[in-house]
């Protein structure tokens, strides 16, 4: 395995233009205005995989896009790994804030990333992170180390909740039958410091809609008289959360898993600087619930935002009405042992009844997911933890993650296998944001350790 530095500086701007010609594909699942770009990058990604060294590679329609299989059996008797990423990108919206075009990559050099980075929508989440598995298998097949079997199963609705991922999974258990699932669609500390999540938060995604009077109207005739469902809306997620920051819907936190202080102390060997954080967000205080530090907040506490609100007038200069109709996106991030669903049921039935006379409510579910916890005694994490010892020169540390994969508990429900998380992306790379970004060293320093993964896994399994 000491071949793979060699052939990742060999290859190194090879790697680098097939990701930008990945990226420069707008594969954006939520706007059907992008279907076609959608469909495209799900072929690219096949041709991909065939390139690699996939003895079978195909294209496999679903109810929405299209999820690419790829696999190559050495030997049946031997484990199977199974890579899972997506090739679809989140919306690249607002465009004004972009410094360069989003599907336009160019590489820049940053504080963090001297080296440059590729800035692009998708640059991390999660085509650059995705394609690292392509092209460490690439380099398994050419350098004749594979050292067991690998699957791949690229999906195409990943942003959108992976809507039809679950059919497909329960459909296919035999074909996706492995020994541990792969995925690179996390971060790590930093690029001194490498890190596996263990953990993972659940999803609860909703969208809300207050209605008022039949029409849009007056605010001078009407004003006072009436319920005005931008007010209404205001106060009515002003009061889902109090004093403390805790959030106020009934039978929320029953099922919530309770760190003990030991566990909460192991965390919190993590590197962090408070004042570092806030000056990368350019902000004067932290904020949250109360009795908890900021990475605790942010990985094993539930939340509740408000992710877009609208309604009324928001032109250029004024139009002076009572808007008929208020609206509000709303996720909430969820903690192992909160089920999505029961959380969307009790979500619904309380914001439906804190609603004032004078208006209605409407609360569609949109998608939503369970947490996730992996053991650190495991095989898989063991075999990762010496993938990266031996690439960073440092152990990784065992973190918890605020963001949500709710297709990982999923897998384990149904092909009976753990997931083991190997991010190599950064707080600091900006997904699901103006200017998303990946480090040339973190897209090659991943294709150097996953082979490794192989390796250990297969010695450890043994």
């Amino acid at each position: 395995m000491e071949d793979i530095k060699l052939y990742v500086t060999k290859h190194k701007d090879r790697f680098i233009n097939e990701l930008i010609e990945l990226l420069k594909i707008p594969s954006v699942s939520a706007d059907t205005a992008f279907s076609q770009d959608v469909l495209d990058t799900a072929e690219a990604v096949k041709a991909s995989l065939v390139k690699a060294g996939c003895d079978f590679v195909e294209i496999c329609e679903t109810a929405g896009y299209p999820i690419v299989y790829g696999e190559k059996t050495i030997d049946p008797k031997l484990p199977t790994v199974l890579v899972y990423g997506h090739y679809d990108v989140q919306p690249a919206d607002p465009l004004e804030l972009w410094t360069s075009p989003p599907f336009e990559p160019v590489i820049k050099k940053t504080d963090i990333h001297p080296e440059g980075a590729i800035f692009a929508r998708g640059a991390c989440d999660d085509k650059g992170q995705m394609y690292m598995h392509v092209k460490a298998f690439e380099y398994m097949i050419q350098s004749n180390t594979l050292p067991c079997n690998v699957k791949f199963m690229i999906e195409g609705e990943e942003e959108v909740g992976s809507v039809n991922l679950k059919t497909f999974v329960e459909n296919n258990t035999k074909k996706l039958k492995n020994d541990v699932i792969l995925i690179s669609d996390t971060g790590m500390i930093s690029n001194q410091q490498p890190s596996i999540t263990t953990g993972l938060r659940g999803l609860s995604y909703v969208e809300v809609e207050v209605t008022g009077p039949n029409r849009d109207l007056h605010s001078g005739l009407y004003g006072g008289a009436v319920a005005n469902p931008i007010n209404i809306l205001a106060k009515m997620i002003a009061s889902l959360h109090d004093e403390n920051n805790h959030i106020t819907i009934p039978g929320f936190y029953d099922n919530v898993e309770e760190l003990s202080l030991e566990e909460r102390a192991e965390m919190a060997k993590a590197p962090f600087n408070l004042d570092n954080y806030k000056k990368a967000l350019n902000l004067n205080d932290i904020y949250g619930e109360k009795g908890f530090v900021t990475n605790e907040r942010n990985s094993i506490r539930p939340t509740l935002d408000v992710n877009g609100i609208w309604g009324g007038y928001t032109g250029e200069g004024a139009k002076t009405v009572i808007a008929s109709k208020a609206f509000a996106k709303i996720s909430m991030r969820l903690v192992p042992n909160q089920d999505w669903e029961v959380i969307t049921d009790l979500f619904s039935k309380h914001f439906t009844n804190i609603a004032p006379a004078g208006v209605t409510v409407k609360v569609t579910p949109h998608h939503g997911g369970q947490g996730y916890v992996t053991p650190i005694d495991s095989i898989g994490y063991k075999a990762a933890n010496m993938a990266y010892t031996e690439t960073f020169g440092v152990p990784a540390i065992p973190v918890r993650s605020g963001g949500s994969i709710p297709i990982v508990a999923l897998f384990e429900k149904e092909l009976k296998s753990k997931t083991i998380l190997m991010g190599f992306g950064l707080d600091s790379d900006a997904i699901h944001s103006p200017n998303e970004h990946f480090g040339i060293f973190n897209y090659l320093k991943g294709i150097e350790t996953i082979p490794l993964f192989y390796k250990y896994f297969v010695e450890l399994s043994k």
